[in-house]
């Protein structure tokens, strides 16, 4: 290791040479309080910015072990140091001068969601702090101008270090707040199976969000207050008593007009699975952490899926039980979604039938009688959600606004009506006596058949020159095949995509080897994370992205939409 004197003497030796002569200047050095690593250089300005760490031990960072001891308190401090930290940058960002990337003094962007990211990172048993950051080295067209890398390395970084990775220095009633918080919101997760609730919605939330393309929440939304027929009391930590509303394992189903608020409950439900900052209005909203979005997918590959559980004696005679399509349909795709969430160990699924396929979510007593049966391959969803939670334990939430027909085998019906929710399960079972109700299927399905096992591509042994390119939150390109993920709706971050391709690439290195079945993969997965943190999945200091964690839903996802896997 080298000192902050000699950088000082590197950089003023490397002065008004060509670009390249910044490669000099990798390695670590010890400043005041704290070690900083070089550990990537950029090729020239125009490039991807250079990669930079701060490492602090932890009896200097001085945070007390209290806030960080648990998993759940260490990834609130860390996302709450990433967010200080972040500020602090912008305020910096572009004040050293030159060309290209010049200047810039970036980490990475949280969003309302707390996540586990390689940008900060706690030891969670010596306290030490690493932030990683992103700096644009100066240049005067392709040269070096190292005076104003002096000042990104001498005055800014010191100070952004100084403010946000030092506990001295901070508002310590805050990040209390914070840790007291994530300690709420993780007992709440706890004790949702034993009050036989799959999620719980506190009164007071604020679910509207402030636009289309914003997360923050709506300013004077309409605050949640749950209907007393499902109102349940925690007793909280730090918080203390909470009363909110709690959803029951089984079925429930949210209807009402349009407009009303239906989609934006099941959207925060959506998001429930992951917890939320201090003032978003979804603090208290807890979901399953194993939930999943299910929705119809037109055009998504299926490698192998046996969804025989919906879909049998195609006319074409193709095998549902080891299903295979590059187009899938509306049904097909759906119901592989239904059943790869199965695989993937979720016990709550999340579905709204604006984004359904109508043909497998129902189909009404008149078409059964004129559409026999034996014509039609599609068992609907209808025919199986009982099924599915009595024997596999998934529950299942449905937000409806055109069709009744699941009004007979719901066990909770919530109508939302000017974003207030209103417990209607008697008035609707008794509506409902008028209707005939939709019959059911004679015998159950055969439970799926999971064993599929997915076999090495031979352009990655051996090869460490893999491209890899995340497109936002919608995609991740690896060498040249694009995963398309636009639709695994419960992707918060684009650096959860950014892992999900090193998923892919750790297990195609290491991991697949044509015998292990998709869920010992991922398993696989999930324990180099747990030993390694995610930063093993980059394999080498020099190429750590930032990464944010994905979940184990999003993992299985990401592999079933990966064309070139070959199962």
């Amino acid at each position: 290791m080298q000192t902050s004197a000699e950088l000082r003497s590197l950089l003023k030796r490397i002065d008004h040479r060509g670009y390249p002569a910044y490669k000099d200047t990798k390695g670590t050095y010890q400043f005041p309080g704290y070690m900083l690593s070089i550990e990537h250089v950029q090729g020239d300005p125009f490039a991807s910015p250079s990669k930079v760490s701060v490492h602090v031990s932890g009896r200097n960072a001085g945070f007390p072990a209290e806030l960080y001891r648990e998993d759940h308190q260490r990834i609130a401090l860390q996302d709450e140091l990433t967010r200080q930290f972040g500020r602090r940058a912008d305020q910096f960002a572009f004040k050293a001068k030159g060309s290209g990337k010049s200047g810039l003094i970036s980490v990475s962007r949280c969003t309302q969601e707390v996540l586990e990211r390689t940008a900060c990172r706690i030891d969670p048993k010596s306290g030490d702090v690493v932030m990683r950051m992103e700096i644009g080295f100066p240049a005067n067209g392709r040269t070096i101008n190292a005076r104003e890398l002096e000042k990104i390395l001498f005055d800014f970084v010191p100070e952004c270090v100084k403010q946000a990775l030092f506990y001295k220095n901070m508002d310590a009633k805050r990040l209390h707040r914070i840790v007291d918080l994530a300690e709420d919101q993780h007992y709440i997760r706890q004790r949702l199976p034993e009050m036989g609730l799959c999620a719980f919605v506190a009164n007071g939330s604020i679910l509207p969000r402030e636009s289309g393309i914003s997360p923050r929440p709506m300013k004077g939304g309409v605050s949640f207050q749950s209907p007393a027929e499902l109102e349940v009391t925690l007793e909280l930590p730090h918080k203390g008593p909470i009363k909110g509303m709690g959803i029951r394992k089984g079925i429930t189903l949210i209807v009402g007009g349009g407009y009303h608020g239906k989609s934006t409950l099941l959207k925060a439900l959506e998001l429930g699975v992951y917890n939320h900052i201090a003032g978003d209005g979804r603090e208290y909203v807890i979901t399953d952490d194993t939930a999943m979005k299910i929705r119809a997918e037109d055009g998504r590959s299926i490698q192998k899926t046996d969804i025989s559980m919906f879909i049998n004696d195609l006319p074409n005679g193709k095998d549902t039980v080891g299903f295979r399509t590059e187009d899938a349909s509306g049904s097909t795709s759906q119901a592989a979604n239904v059943v790869e969430s199965i695989e993937a160990g979720s016990s709550l699924m999340l579905i709204d039938e604006d984004t359904s396929a109508t043909n497998f979510m129902i189909r009404d007593e008149l078409m059964q009688r004129v559409i026999h049966r034996d014509m039609e391959p599609i068992t609907p969803f209808i025919e199986r959600i009982r099924e599915l939670y009595d024997d596999y334990g998934i529950s299942t939430v449905i937000v409806a606004g055109s069709s009744g027909a699941y009004f007979h085998i719901a066990d909770t019906i919530i109508q939302m009506d000017r974003y207030i929710p209103k417990d209607i399960t008697g008035y609707a079972k008794k509506e409902a006596e008028s209707y005939p109700m939709i019959t059911g299927p004679d015998a159950p399905a055969e439970k799926p058949d999971f064993r599929r096992c997915p076999k090495p591509s031979s352009a990655f042994k051996g090869n460490d020159r893999i491209k890899m390119k995340t497109m936002g939150r919608e995609a991740v390109m690896i060498n040249k095949e694009t995963i398309d993920l636009r639709y695994v709706e419960q992707i918060t971050d684009s650096e959860q995509v950014t892992a999900l391709g090193y998923c892919v690439r750790y297990a195609q290195k290491h991991i697949l080897d044509g015998r292990k079945d998709l869920r010992q993969v991922v398993d696989e997965l999930e324990q180099v994370i747990k030993e390694g943190s995610l930063s093993a999945l980059c394999e080498s200091t020099s190429s750590i992205s930032c990464t944010a964690m994905p979940r184990r839903q999003e993992i299985f996802a990401c592999f079933n939409r990966y064309r070139s896997l070959k199962i």
